[in-house]
């Protein structure tokens, strides 16, 4: 099932492959105890989830020492996929829900992913500073500005100014409506050509 994420990225190394490949069985494994993807979504786990959060790969090639935020990450998505992709930048996964979390730090620890940390904290409590806050379907985007303004870095280091990055299905005219001459909205289907990315954005405001 990897082909789906090699079809769009070519140049991943044996280590990335492998920890990709390694993702099928420990989340079939974790969902069977702790609910993260939804049962019947399971099978589709590299399409639905990973190639999904891969969107955001496509959005933005991230350069080393980039720092990422992943908000409300629930079992690691997308921060577990983009932090194979880019093993030179470094990724916290936060979600108030301890559960979840310790299936994406159980994850990340089996396939012996370095640069992410997974921690149990809500958003509101995050301190840090980071280049990018990511997320998948977590609150409407104004909320979700309030929330992260305060963890956005000064420092560029990306093509790409820092702000937030997320992934989100259907109409998103309403909640991009306030950011309307900064927002970027990109339809996933330019990029992946399964049907299931119809209508399904990923979504770049700089903050």
């Amino acid at each position: 099932m990897v082909e789906k994420i090699t079809k769009y990225f070519p140049q991943l190394t044996e280590e990335q492959l492998r920890q990709y490949e390694a993702l099928d069985a420990l989340y079939r494994d974790w969902n069977s105890k702790i609910n993260v993807i939804s049962r019947k979504d399971i099978d589709n786990l590299y399409e639905h989830h990973v190639l999904h959060s891969l969107a955001i790969a496509k959005m933005v090639n991230l350069r080393p020492g980039t720092q990422v935020l992943d908000m409300g990450t629930g079992g690691g998505f997308p921060g577990i996929p983009l932090a194979i992709m880019f093993p030179e930048c470094s990724f916290k996964l936060i979600d108030g829900t301890g559960k979840k979390i310790r299936v994406a730090q159980e994850v990340a620890k089996a396939i012996g992913l370095k640069n992410c940390e997974p921690v149990q904290l809500r958003a509101e409590e995050e301190k840090g500073k980071f280049d990018f806050v990511v997320s998948r379907a977590v609150m409407a985007l104004p909320d979700l500005v309030k929330i992260v303004k305060k963890n956005i870095s000064k420092r560029q280091q990306n093509a790409l100014p820092n702000g937030i990055i997320c992934l989100k299905g259907g109409d998103v005219q309403a909640e991009v409506q306030p950011f309307r001459n900064i927002v970027e909205v990109a339809d996933l289907s330019q990029w992946f050509d399964e049907p299931w990315f119809k209508e399904k954005n990923c979504i770049y405001l700089p903050v």
